[in-house]
């Protein structure tokens, strides 16, 4: 018997037995950051390493919430060379499609290669904490996920899930504490960060992601 099993509502798997994270491969014998490919159930699936990305490290951690669909539009502040993404979009399918947003000219040239593979992404080269820079370039969206380096990151955050979010639609914000402070306790900083987004939005889950990513928390909500 297998040990993978789906993330009930998504397409995220979990190896329960090796406590590996996987997403069935869109493009079947294709890697791209010299991940790991498994057979299984008649499927390949691609390891998600949660070292490398805060979003496999919520799931491992056991966010339940992680409800990211086949189909759905997203909009990723902070995209950077693509790993996260390129996950996303095993999830999301060639129906859906991911706007992928970063400032930094050599990274989005990194997103730019991969999404000549992969269809469903579209990187943008904009700063996120100036929305008006590709808000003409986007449409609604299902799900915001923001994993930014900058001190007002949460503002980044509540601005764009009020304009860009569809209601109904999540949000997922990896908290970077030293990207805020480097002198204040990261525990304070996320409850800081968390007193702030409850004000506007309903949290449905929050982690933090010690020891896979140290000072980050992931916290998710729905609008």
């Amino acid at each position: 018997m297998s040990n993978i099993k789906p993330l009930p509502g998504t397409e995220i798997y979990i190896d329960t037995k090796k406590r590996r994270v996987y997403t069935t491969n869109l493009l079947p014998g294709k890697t791209h950051f010299m991940e790991r490919l498994r057979r299984d159930q008649g499927k390949e699936f691609r390891e998600w390493d949660p070292t490398r990305s805060k979003l496999a490290a919520a799931v491992m951690k056991g966010a339940p919430q992680v409800t990211i669909k086949k189909g759905d539009i997203i909009l990723y502040l902070g995209i950077s060379h693509g790993y996260t993404a390129s996950f996303i979009s095993d999830i999301i399918g060639d129906e859906g499609i991911i706007f992928g947003v970063d400032s930094a000219p050599r990274v989005v040239r990194d997103a730019l290669l991969l999404s000549r593979e992969r269809k469903n992404i579209i990187p943008i080269l904009a700063d996120a904490s100036h929305l008006t820079t590709y808000l003409s370039r986007i449409c609604a969206v299902d799900v915001l996920y923001q994993d930014v380096a900058q001190k007002k990151q949460v503002d980044i955050f509540l601005e764009n899930c009020r304009i860009c979010l569809k209601p109904g639609g999540m949000g997922f914000l990896a908290v970077k504490a030293r990207s805020i402070d480097v002198k204040k306790p990261a525990k304070q900083l996320f409850e800081e960060a968390r007193r702030r987004i409850e004000k506007e939005f309903k949290i449905t889950d929050f982690r933090v992601l010690d020891p896979l990513e140290k000072d980050h928390c992931m916290i998710m909500i729905k609008k």
